[in-house]
């Protein structure tokens, strides 16, 4: 045998012990060449052509990438696992507006009701459960950070009476929290359920600082319709109680804290200092107006590669990315088309290869594995909160997801941030795939980003499903260790403009070969296991969703 063939030989001998004192299948180390940097290429250059027009929920080029996906996976030997036997599941999506003409007052405890101005002293998020919404002299109350807590000793709700009053609340962030407490608690969704929880008509969110500019919604705020007709998933709506939801101006806040028993500034400098500063506002509100709607269908796409345990292959881990981008907008420098090449062609163009590696499998893993490339992630994580809500197998059996958002690919991957893996077993399966691939592992270098929150991986979690999402570490080849800093330049010229597109893009495609590898090697050890993933004990997240 010549010499280079033997150390070949004693090297892949190596590895293959390695892997296997990891707990990692040495033939999915095998597998690894499957994928290949040009078949990820491949992939970008087509779902971020031009053809797709910014790949839209409820558009003809978003179809076209749906039909390029589904031919994917059936050309990898991906069986279907959507609606009805085939590969897609229908998401029916909800665009709703604020119509013109909503008329809004405030009525202080003495003298003649005040005219607020729509646009400058307070917006309106559309409601897509209730065209009409006419709210009369609704009583005021102000619930400082509208969270309830009282497993970690604070509540603004505590002692304050809500029911069938509008809360007032400030979206300045709570300093006394955790990270992970601070990015749920402070997500739109869990306020507006907590206030609806608590009987609330109505919520307006106070501007954070003086020069922020009330949100409005030209091109309205989407939803999704359950199967039975109402609304099942929104981040801006909570069914029940809390029919208005508005923000309001600094001015506005001021206006109605007039006669209450503490001024705005003293009550947000104890808001600061970490105490309860809830209190009864002393005017009322009146508003009313009506909401329009636009229904169309978009899908997810859903694969699986069975299992092959009698017993496990009725368990499924998830790989996911979201399919979607933005469409087409206002032009920037000239370009107009916003085709997420990076957001997330390269995260689809992933799961693409991983489900390639998977098929490649002489013996497959004993839990079956879903690939799940859903819709509407920039409406709102809007597709991936139907699927885990509403997924096409039993909810149960739904282990744990591995999601990819926007690996960025711009510089070789040295070292990376398992978003969310610190919250459960999934952390040992990815140290041993980051081991065997010699990648480095780090801490979050932008938490204050509330990234964790902020993609698909997260629906799953509400769900009380374990999931991560891998991104990129700090770690450079030159020893300089500032990607971080390198980043977030390219994404300030890119991230969610037309300029992220194929052409003129930075790609380092072998460094999205090994995001495909790691996460594949991932999953495959949570689909091997004997148990599946669970939550760390204590961890905020599992005590919250954990089923």
């Amino acid at each position: 045998m010549h010499q280079a063939t033997k150390l070949l030989a004693v090297a892949s001998l190596l590895a293959s012990r390695l892997a296997a004192a990891q707990g990692i299948d040495p033939a999915a180390i095998a597998a690894l060449p499957t994928v290949q940097p040009a078949a990820l290429e491949a992939h970008v250059r087509y779902l971020a052509d031009d053809r797709l027009r910014g790949r839209l929920p409820g558009t003809p080029g978003y179809q076209l990438a749906v039909d390029y996906v589904v031919s994917q996976l059936k050309q990898n030997g991906v069986l279907p696992a959507g609606d009805k036997g085939g590969y897609t599941q229908t998401v029916r999506l909800r665009r709703a507006f604020v119509e013109a003409g909503a008329t809004l007052s405030f009525q202080p405890a003495t003298g003649a009701a005040q005219p607020l101005a729509y646009g400058a002293a307070m917006t309106l998020y559309p409601n897509p459960g209730q065209a009409e919404v006419s709210v009369a002299n609704a009583p005021l109350v102000f619930a400082g950070y509208g969270i309830s807590a009282p497993e970690l000793k604070y509540d603004d709700y505590a002692g304050l009476d809500a029911k069938g009053k509008v809360v007032v609340i400030t979206r300045q962030m709570p300093r006394q929290f955790a990270d992970n407490e601070r990015q749920y608690f402070t997500d739109l969704r869990t306020v507006l359920e907590t206030a609806a929880r608590h009987g609330a008509v109505g919520v307006l969110l106070a501007a954070a600082h003086a020069e922020a500019r009330l949100p409005e919604f030209p091109k309205g705020l989407v939803s999704a319709l359950s199967p039975d007709g109402q609304v099942g998933v929104s981040r801006s709506y909570a069914p029940g109680s809390a029919q208005l939801v508005g923000s309001i101006s600094p001015a506005t806040l001021q206006q109605l804290f007039a006669g209450a028993a503490h001024d705005t500034a003293q009550t947000l400098s104890a808001l600061r200092g970490g105490k309860v500063a809830s209190l009864v506002l002393p005017g009322r509100l009146s508003a009313r107006y009506r909401s329009r709607y636009q229904d169309v269908d978009s899908y997810n796409v859903v694969g699986k590669i069975p299992g092959s345990d009698a017993k496990l292959k009725n368990e499924y881990v998830v790989h996911s990315a979201h399919l979607d981008h933005l469409g087409v907008g206002a032009p920037i420098n000239g370009d107009s088309i916003f085709n997420g090449a990076h957001d997330n062609a390269t995260g689809v163009a992933s799961v693409l290869e991983i489900s390639k590696l998977y098929a490649s499998l002489k013996t497959k893993p004993r839990r079956s594995v879903l690939f799940v490339l859903v819709t509407g992630e920039e409406m709102g994580l809007i597709g991936s909160t139907y699927f885990a809500k509403f997924p096409t197998v039993p909810k149960s059996a739904l282990v744990a997801d591995i999601n990819t958002d926007m690996p960025t690919i711009i510089a070789p991957l040295l070292s990376v941030v398992p978003l969310g893996a610190d919250h459960s077993s999934l952390m040992q399966p990815v140290r041993a795939a980051a081991d065997y691939l010699k990648l480095s592992i780090e801490p979050d270098p932008e938490p204050t980003q509330n990234r964790f929150i902020r993609s698909d991986q997260y629906s799953f979690v509400v769900q009380g499903i374990p999931a991560l999402h891998i991104k990129y570490g700090n770690r450079t080849a030159d020893g300089k260790n500032n990607l971080s800093e390198t980043v977030q330049k390219w994404r300030a010229l890119t991230y969610h403009k037309p300029q992220d597109n194929f052409e003129g893009g930075t790609f380092d495609w072998a460094a999205g070969a090994q995001y495909a590898r790691l996460n594949f090697l991932i999953g495959h050890q949570v689909a091997q296991a004997d148990a599946r993933p669970s939550w760390n004990k204590g961890d905020f997240f599992g005590a919250r969703f954990g089923r």
